[in-house]
């Protein structure tokens, strides 16, 4: 009986009816496209983009060089040097993030112990030159205190999750 029904469905291009009927239920369907550098549609907080280096409220940056984010990349895009200061403390004097190489996996905000090192909403950026994708710790930092608002903004809204 199967050998049968197979024949028929198969001679009366039964699967082919039901993927014409499939794309008719769509051809007059309302349509939502999106115009978009006029319109954007919403963003998860969690959204990774653009990687920016935060300051604490008194003006000195976070990071503390403990090259977490340096080891747990596993695209090996980021570069940390750094130097002893007269306190004690250690701060970074080369921050680099290479973002041909890096995968915006978010283990480097993950591993950062002082979230210091953050990826932002920002994804509409780009470079001529592969030197225009390299960005170092002014260009971290300037990304950082351009967006600190929506940055504090999308860090409160995902710390119930964290």
């Amino acid at each position: 009986m199967d050998r049968i029904k197979d024949f028929f469905s198969t001679f009366l291009l039964i699967e082919l009816l039901k993927g014409m009927a499939v794309t008719g239920r769509y051809m007059f369907a309302r349509k939502i496209t999106i115009q978009f550098p006029e319109e954007r549609t919403p963003m998860s907080p969690r959204f990774r983009g653009l990687h920016a280096l935060r300051r604490y409220p008194n003006g000195e940056e976070r990071c503390i060089a403990c090259k977490l984010c340096e080891t747990i990349c596993p695209a090996l895009a980021i570069n940390i040097e750094l130097a002893q200061r007269d306190d004690g403390s250690r701060r970074t004097t080369r921050y680099d993030i290479d973002l041909t190489k890096c995968i915006f996996c978010g283990f480097c905000e993950e591993s950062c112990p002082v979230d210091a090192i953050v990826e932002t909403r920002i994804f509409d950026y780009h470079g001529e030159s592969r030197g225009d994708l390299l960005y170092t710790k002014d260009k971290l930092l300037a990304v950082g205190d351009k967006n600190e608002e929506q940055i504090a903004k999308d860090k409160a809204a995902d710390a119930r999750y964290r």
